[in-house]
């Protein structure tokens, strides 16, 4: 690269010139394969900068070079199980062993706070990443369709659907559990925070939950019908749309037959603990 690359934490300071670099970086990249970007505008990206830079559990890692910021990359750690995003270098200097760097800096952070694993989404049209997230020890285990659409308006009978409070984090604590071995309880405790997080009631139990139909939430529930409960439920996908497992053809069948419609392909790859799932699920765009 000719100059000395520099890695150090980032700081609230920095969510503007790293929401630029993120926009301009899904810009480039999603356009080129004719695919709408991830963020609509720079200042959306940066808003999620800031949220993710101000977070206490979101480890990140800037790239400098000559002073100036040339990329980022953020890893969740409220679960045993870090989730690692966006990744993103500046357009102007991508191919030179940025992005591999700035991740290299996540997983090593991963391997010494002792967690159990690490995910990500790929998306499926971009080989580079693919390529690069492959040869630093990820493996693929799941296509995933990215949809959207207008809400579907759909409820279940006998399957209620409510917003979810403090009392119900241990309930969905435990069928995060049964379903992938592991919970997710700093996201959902996040949620309900929020006033994202909904669940769903069958036979007096929760049956589901999700802290939120969007590209940045993820759900669980015991059976497809729990799903659909939820996503019958929600007011809108929030950002480029909610995440199905494509390899859930009833699900996946299911949300087409509704109206909604795929936007792209991605791949959930993982290193360290990975379970096949026992029961419904969808991903966030972290894993």
């Amino acid at each position: 690269m000719g100059q000395a690359l520099k890695l150090r934490p980032g700081t609230p300071a920095d969510a503007e010139a790293c929401g630029r670099i993120c926009y301009e970086a899904f810009r480039a990249v999603c356009t080129s394969h004719g695919f709408p970007p991830d963020f609509p505008s720079p200042q959306a990206a940066a808003s999620t900068m800031a949220m993710v830079l101000g977070h206490p559990r979101v480890f990140s890692v800037i790239a400098e070079l000559d002073d100036r910021i040339a990329g980022s990359n953020f890893m969740d750690e409220r679960s045993v199980v870090r989730g690692i995003g966006p990744v993103t270098v500046d357009p102007a200097i991508q191919n030179t062993g940025i992005g591999r760097q700035l991740m290299k800096a996540a997983i090593d952070r991963a391997a010494e706070s002792k967690s159990v694993g690490v995910r990500l989404l790929q998306a499926g049209f971009h080989n580079r990443s693919l390529s690069l997230y492959t040869t630093l020890g990820f493996v693929t285990r799941e296509p995933v369709s990215i949809l959207q659409g207008k809400p579907l308006g759909f409820s279940l009978p006998g399957h209620i659907v409510r917003s979810a409070t403090l009392d119900d984090v241990v309930a969905c604590n435990a069928l995060c559990f049964r379903v992938h071995g592991f919970d997710r309880g700093g996201e959902v405790t996040d949620a309900i925070g929020q006033g994202a997080a909904l669940v769903v009631e069958h036979l007096g139990r929760i049956t589901s939950y999700t802290t939120g139909l969007a590209f940045g939430a993820h759900s669980v529930g015991e059976t497809n019908r729990d799903l659909m409960a939820l996503l019958g439920a929600a007011t809108e996908f929030g950002g480029p749309g909610v995440l199905i497992p494509t390899r859930n053809h009833e699900l996946f069948a299911w949300c087409l037959s509704r109206g909604l419609r795929v936007v792209y392909q991605m791949h959930l790859m993982t290193i360290g603990l990975y379970n096949e799932p026992a029961g419904a699920w969808l991903p966030s765009i972290l894993y």
